[in-house]
């Protein structure tokens, strides 16, 4: 049986790439926080690890015909940054709302270090699969 480890990491490779693209973002709308007419932005994670999902399972079919359907889909890689609605309009126009920012600071922290603990998971499974340990 062949063993892919591209397949196996590919989520994980994905989420941690779009924690970081996430985590530059909003560090920088904190920057930019007192800027006049600054927009705020983001990527919406689920959104896309949904997307990079999708195309990880459409992948695993086998097409049997040129005229067939290719398997689309997304990467983090490609993510469309999008500027955020704020819940409360400011005078100079800067949509940036620092506890809005924070909070998503520390939900994208959160999924990343979820993502890493899966990982490791997965690696010292793997690393007993190989040593013959259950």
């Amino acid at each position: 049986m062949r063993f892919d480890l591209d397949k196996t990491f590919h989520l994980h490779e994905q989420s941690l790439y779009l924690g970081a693209r996430r985590t530059a973002l909003i560090a920088s709308n904190l920057a930019n926080v007192d800027t006049p007419h600054y927009k705020a932005r983001d990527v919406d994670f689920f959104s896309v690890m949904r997307s990079v999902q999708r195309q990880d399972n459409a992948e695993q079919t086998t097409l049997t015909d040129a005229r067939h359907m290719q398997p689309g889909g997304g990467s983090a890689l490609e993510a469309e940054a999008l500027y955020r609605h704020p819940y409360q309009a400011n005078i100079d126009e800067n949509t940036v709302e620092a506890d809005v920012e924070k909070a998503k600071f520390a939900e994208t922290a959160v999924h990343y270090q979820t993502t890493l603990t899966f990982l490791g998971d997965k690696i010292q499974g793997m690393l007993r699969a190989l040593k013959g340990q259950s």
